[in-house]
Order: C-alpha cells, then sequence, then structure tokens
C-alpha cells in the first residue's frame, strides 16, 4: 500500500470536521492547511494540494509531521528536532526557511513556511501554516551531502534504531530495518554480511538507494568464502570479531589475499564506492557478522566519528539478530516436538482421515491441543481432540499424559466414551500434571444401518457434521464439565448418524475465537466455509478451510481432525 494511501495506519481521527479546498483562501503561491491539537491535518487549500501533488481527501486526518516533514535526505525528521513542531507545540508564531516536504511522487519540496495558532472551535485550539516553495524547482533533489549528525541527532538515531531492531523477532526483518536507518542517512550504500549457524558467509543485503527510496543490488548478494584466518583485509578482520575500520579503493587495489577480498574488489568497482566503514556485528556469544557503510555520491569521506557510530548501530544490531536467531531456534525446538506429540492416522477401510496442526504465529512456545485417532479391539474407530490449558512445556507435558491415558482407558475398558472419559477426568485431577483439560472422545461405528459417532464432550467447542449436499449443524446437544475440575456429575452419551459422504469436523478453539469478534461469529463463519468445501477432497478441505477460517489476529494453535465416511455402507471410500 503506498504510503499516501487514506488507508495509512497513520491516519488519526480529528474532532474538527474535514474541510474542503474552498474553506481556504485561494493563494496564488502559497499553500495553507490548517492542523488540529493533535497535528492532524484538518483541511488544505488548492494550492497546498497541488504543490504536494496530494489530494485533498488523501491529506485530511493525517499526522502532519509524520507525512510531510523530511531532513534534507529524505528522511523522517525527529519531532525533537523539527522548529515548526516547536512553533506548534508552544502554541506561538514561528517562521523558517530552506526546510523540506514531501511530495506525493516521494520527491523533495523545498518550503519556507509559516505557522500560527488558530481556534477551531470552542473547545479546540489548531494551528495554520502557510508554506510556497523556495530554491530549486518544485521536486529537484537537494544537495546529496548530509550536513553533520549532533550529539542529538546520534543519540536520537541510536534511540531509534534500538525500538526498530528490537521491535522483531524475524531475523530478515531486522536485516531490513537496519537497511532504511542508515540509507541514505549516514552513507550511499550499506552492506550485511552475515555468518549463518554452521559458519558459512553470506551477503544477506547490498542496498543504494534512489531519491531516498532503498534500492537492493541482489547481483552482489549471495554466499561468500570462507573467512581467512590470516588475511589483514577490514572485512576479514571484522568477520573475526577484530576492530572496525575505514576503507577505501586503494584497500583493495593489491593482490587479494582471500576469496573474501576478491569479493570486496567486486563490490567497490561495482558500486563505485570512495570510503567505507566496517564494523563486526557482535552478539553476546559470538560474531554474527559485519556491517559495512559506503560512500560512492555524496563528497567527503568516514572518519573516525562515524566509525565510532556505526560501531554503536552494529552492536544493537547484533543483540536484536541474537535474539532472533534464539527465537528461531526455540520455535523450531517448539515445532518439532509438538509434531512428535501428535500421532499418525490409522488406515480404516471405509473411512478417510486427515488431520492438521498449527502452531501459535506468533509464539515460541509448544501448546496443549491435540487429536488422536487409533483402532479400537472391537473394531471401532477412536477419535478425539482436545486442549490441555496453557501455552508452555508443562502444558504440552499435561497433552501427552491426557492422550496416552486416554488411549489406555479406551483400550483396556470396553466401556461408552462417557465412563471412559470420566476415568480420564479422576486421572486428571489425581495423576497428571495437566491443571485442566477440554475433550471430544468417540467411536466411529459401521452398522447395518451404516456409520454413526458415539460421543461425549467435556467441555469443548461442538463437533461440526456437513453432509454431502453442504447442509450442516453443530453437534451440541449435550456439553458436559470440562476435564480436572474435581466435580463428581454424571456424563451423557449421544449417538449421531453419519450419512454417507458425511464430513465430521473436530477443532480446537484457536480455529474459531479472535480479540476482534465474538464466538458465535467465528463458529457461524466455521459453518459457513466448511459447508462450500464440502465436496472438496479431505486434504484440501483442510487447507482451505484453516486457510479461509482461522482468525488472523488469534495467536493460538489449533489442532484440526476431520472424518469423512464412504458412498455407502461397506465402501471403502477411496478418492475422498
Amino acid at each position: 500500500m503506498s504510503a499516501w494511501s487514506p488507508d495509512h495506519t497513520d491516519r488519526q481521527p480529528s474532532r474538527p470536521a474535514v474541510g474542503s479546498p474552498d474553506e481556504l483562501p485561494d493563494l496564488v503561491h502559497a499553500g495553507m492547511y490548517v492542523v488540529d491539537d493533535h497535528g492532524c491535518i484538518v483541511t488544505v487549500n488548492a494550492r497546498a494540494e497541488a504543490l504536494l501533488g496530494v489530494p485533498a481527501g488523501e491529506l485530511a486526518g493525517r499526522d502532519a509531521h509524520e507525512l510531510l516533514h523530511r531532513d534534507p535526505l529524505g528522511q523522517t525528521m525527529p519531532r525533537a528536532a523539527c522548529a515548526m513542531m516547536h512553533a506548534f507545540l508552544s502554541g506561538r508564531t514561528g517562521a523558517g526557511d530552506r526546510e523540506w516536504f514531501r511530495r506525493g511522487d516521494d520527491t523533495l519540496l523545498p518550503v519556507s513556511w509559516l505557522v500560527t495558532p488558530c481556534r477551531l472551535d470552542e473547545d479546540v485550539t489548531g494551528a495554520a501554516v502557510l508554506f510556497y516553495e523556495s530554491g530549486p524547482a518544485a521536486g529537484a533533489s537537494p544537495a546529496p551531502e548530509p550536513p553533520g549528525l549532533s550529539q542529538l541527532d546520534r543519540l536520537a538515531l541510536l534511540a531509534e534504531t534500538t525500538t526498530r531492531l528490537t521491535s522483531t523477532l524475524d531475523a530478515e526483518e531486522a536485516v531490513a530495518r537496519l537497511v532504511r536507518l542508515v540509507v541514505p542517512r549516514l552513507a550511499d550504500w550499506a552492506v550485511v554480511d552475515l555468518i549463518t549457524e554452521s559458519d558459512d558467509v553470506w551477503r544477506t543485503t547490498v542496498a543504494t538507494h534512489h531519491n531516498g527510496v532503498v534500492v537492493r543490488c541482489e547481483e552482489l548478494e549471495g554466499p561468500l568464502p570462507p573467512v581467512h584466518e590470516e588475511s589483514l583485509m577490514p572485512l576479514s578482520r571484522a568477520l573475526r570479531g577484530a576492530a572496525s575500520a575505514l576503507a577505501g579503493p586503494e584497500t583493495y587495489q593489491g593482490p587479494p589475499d582471500s576469496g573474501i577480498t576478491v569479493a570486496q574488489q567486486k563490490l567497490f568497482q561495482v558500486t563505485g564506492l570512495r570510503s567505507a566503514a566496517i564494523a563486526p556485528i557482535r552478539g553476546p556469544r559470538a560474531v554474527l557478522g559485519a556491517l559495512t557503510l559506503g560512500l560512492s555520491d555524496r563528497p567527503g569521506a568516514f572518519a573516525d566519528a562515524e566509525l565510532s557510530l556505526l560501531e554503536d548501530i552494529a552492536r544493537r544490531a547484533g543483540l536484536a539478530l541474537e535474539n532472533a536467531r534464539l527465537y528461531q531456534r526455540q520455535r523450531h525446538i517448539a515445532e518439532t516436538m509438538q509434531r512428535h506429540l501428535l500421532p499418525q492416522l490409522p488406515e480404516v477401510p471405509g473411512l478417510r482421515m486427515a488431520a492438521r496442526y498449527v502452531s501459535a504465529s506468533q509464539s515460541a512456545q509448544v501448546g496443549g491441543d491435540w487429536y488422536d485417532a487409533f483402532v479400537l479391539s472391537d473394531g471401532a474407530t477412536a477419535v478425539a481432540i482436545g486442549d490441555v490449558v496453557g501455552h508452555n512445556i508443562d502444558a504440552a507435558a499435561g497433552m501427552a499424559q491426557v492422550r496416552n491415558m486416554l488411549r489406555a482407558y479406551a483400550w483396556a475398558l470396553e466401556e461408552p466414551p462417557s465412563a471412559i472419559v470420566e476415568r480420564l477426568d479422576q486421572a486428571v485431577v489425581h495423576v497428571t500434571e495437566a491443571s485442566m483439560a477440554t475433550v471430544i472422545f468417540g467411536r466411529v461405528e459401521q452398522g447395518d444401518d451404516g456409520w454413526a459417532l458415539r460421543w461425549t464432550n467435556a467441555g469443548h467447542p461442538p463437533p461440526l457434521l456437513i453432509t454431502h449436499d453442504g447442509r450442516s449443524r453443530f453437534l451440541d446437544e449435550e456439553h458436559d464439565h470440562l476435564l480436572g475440575t474435581g466435580l463428581i456429575r454424571a456424563r451423557t452419551d449421544t449417538l449421531t448418524p453419519l450419512p454417507p459422504l458425511s464430513t465430521l469436523v473436530l477443532y480446537t478453539d484457536g480455529l474459531i475465537e479472535s480479540p476482534g469478534h465474538t464466538l458465535d461469529r467465528g463458529m457461524a463463519r466455521l459453518r459457513q466455509h466448511a459447508a462450500a468445501l464440502a465436496h472438496r477432497p479431505l486434504h484440501a478441505f483442510c487447507d482451505l478451510l484453516l486457510e479461509r477460517v482461522r482468525p488472523v489476529d488469534n495467536d493460538d494453535d489449533v489442532a484440526l481432525l476431520v472424518i469423512r465416511t464412504p458412498t455407502e455402507v461397506g465402501e471403502r471410500g477411496e478418492g475422498l
């Protein structure tokens, strides 16, 4: 989505009514807009639309500072460094010259401006901003040489680096954010080389910018030769964890002493780098890579002051990348553990079964959702789905205990599902590590009249039954107390016929629950989409159901078990 889209996330509600361009003076040379007490644009005049190249409707309601104010390199200007913000917040009249507004086509407009307080209604005071083009022609790019960063700007950049990099646990996203922080604010080029967990060296990103927009040069990215332990070249030393260093084309003019040096010679030749600063990216336990900043277009060269700043940025990048890698390792372990805790489905003549487990999207922890299916000694097929309270290793351990004890009781006891679940409930209270849990347990049986499900429900979301013609209903006739409460109360069994080619859906609450809507709405979505997919092959049915129904804002794991009956009694049901 374009940053100028009316649906952009920085749009805020504005208490005064948004006016049309006709409500402000139609000045010949000056644009004008009015902001409310939050700094959000209320209305603009026609000349402002023309100067900024953006319709009034896409400006209204937006934060004027975030949307328009830029430094000479096209980066968002810190509020603390913005003279217009100082005047606005102080409630006084102020003016400025040779500053920059961002236009709709991402070019920069040099402006002179005046801001003065104004009353929007009886209770709200805002400000009127008058601006006009100054200096170069509209849309011209500013001079490429940036002013030196003040100490305040350096501290602001480091704070922004910490905030942006630590707010993601995705390593690729962290690298992308790192590049956007330094290009073009500090350099024309940024190069990130990372050491993988298998000790390979990978040139992850080579990026420059065009009119302030970061552009990657993928032809220069990819694997690099191993780090040479005796190389004295700056990048090789940085990848070994040595001190940061400055470099230029002359650094790599001699015979190369390693494969990495050859790659660096190519980098300098292709990019036209005249000056570079290279710093190691260190994690708490090891060197993770190196960050290189380069100058090619703007005059001047890096000095020790920039090297010190680069080291601080690389140090923060190292912490962020280490956290991201640790998270990915934990997530991989959790998902592997969860997969091994879940069973393989049996081959049952006449029935088709499919199951899915999807881990929580933002959590590296194992969960308590589970499913099971196995053939009993009398030939019936036991099916179960459940959820142990919690999202941690204790929940996973409790889940394994509940599932295994249910298997043991179901195999050893020739009793109805309700009696087996009651035995399981007592075990949860007195034996297992699970605190509380929900479960549906049933027997899929074939009789003279066809297939049927004899089942009991201990506090779990109700099964969904869809016939082949798309009719559907939730099996919510009975709903007993969940496991682990300590209640002594009789449980009930229900016998539900399963018509030919019907589909039975057992699921956990992660498929239907969402912070953004009610449980009834989630169940209605499940019923609607399951009915629409009734004719699909079973594995496609599962995949599409998860894709269409699972709420994007629900960070919970999901277990799904689906059973489909054959065409007629005695048929095997292949191809369903």
